[in-house]
């Protein structure tokens, strides 16, 4: 086979394809436009690029259809385009989501989309939502408007701020009653809430789960929780070491109590090891922070701190 013809495989064939045929499903919950993941059992590939790209979440691995076929069976390379060459006729049944193209616009600067949104007010689809469909107590999402992190989204969802070392905006979380993604065109680094000289640092994987774990915590003073939005680019990673490096650092891996959880809170010692910083790993009862702290405020375990008129 020569390299047009590789090429032309590889146009034709998506990871979607190869994964689908292996026994991969789409999570669906935990999939964005961007960054669809696929499960079976415990392994766990996210597809990128518009189906063309992968990487596997507990592991460096990494690449192209090619690759992907390689890693899934062990095999070589002249059988891996032998397997990939038979699902050239095989679509899948769980479509990549694509942008249609009539709806493809310029879009405004990172910056403007930030400052012509809202902040959340009392009574607003996004406060609702954070307080009813979230649990997150009303002096915390307070706290969060006041520091600047949190915006109004479309359909009462909510924008959770990323920002570079300097403090600028570069991205946003955004989470609603039915949607989960990240800004378009925006970078992950860390949503950053609390003080931000703090010593100990808590990182989680989601905004939603740092204002949670806030929450439970009571919001120590000594605390920076931040959130890496289920990624760990290389702005994150830069800003993680920055975190570390600093007088008296220390650094708890408060991620997910889940496979994937483990493989970050990992990665978080060894940056800690090779920091000379503390290190701990704080996990959940449940999977994550924010259902934590619903079943802690259904056990009644947590301060009551919300005056009945304040609602």
């Amino acid at each position: 086979m020569n390299k047009n013809d590789i090429e032309e495989l590889r146009a034709r064939v998506g990871c979607a394809a190869v994964l689908e045929h292996e026994g991969f499903a789409i999570d669906r919950k935990e999939s964005t436009r961007r960054a669809v993941k696929f499960r079976r059992d415990d392994d766990v590939v996210i597809v990128i690029h518009n189906g063309r790209g992968w990487f596997d979440a507990r592991s460096e691995a990494k690449g192209d259809v090619f690759a992907l076929a390689s890693y899934l069976r062990g095999i070589g390379f002249a059988e891996t385009l032998a397997m990939v060459g038979d699902l050239v006729a095989f679509q899948p049944t769980a479509a990549i989501w694509q942008k249609p193209l009539h709806q493809r616009q310029t879009v405004a600067s990172i910056t403007d989309r930030w400052r012509h949104r809202k902040r959340p007010w009392r009574a607003s689809a996004t406060w609702s939502y954070l307080r009813q469909c979230r649990a997150l107590p009303w002096q915390i999402i307070s706290a969060a408007i006041d520091a600047d992190v949190l915006r109004e989204g479309p359909y009462g969802s909510v924008w959770a701020k990323h920002v570079d070392e300097a403090g600028a905006v570069i991205g946003w979380e955004e989470r609603g009653p039915d949607w989960r993604g990240f800004s378009t065109g925006g970078a992950k680094a860390l949503f950053r809430f609390g003080m931000n000289d703090a010593r100990r640092i808590c990182v989680t994987e989601a905004a939603i789960d740092a204002l949670s774990l806030a929450a439970i915590e009571q919001t120590r003073p000594d605390t920076l929780y931040v959130s890496t939005g289920g990624g760990w680019s290389p702005l994150t990673a830069q800003a993680l070491e920055t975190l570390a490096s600093g007088e008296g650092a220390w650094l708890v891996a408060a991620t997910d109590n889940n496979v994937q959880g483990e493989v970050f809170a990992d990665r978080l010692r060894q940056m800690a090891d090779y920091a000379n910083c503390d290190f701990s790993r704080l996990r959940p009862r449940c999977e994550d922070w924010n259902e934590e702290l619903k079943e802690r405020r259904e056990r009644g375990e947590l301060p009551h701190t919300l005056p009945a008129h304040q609602g």
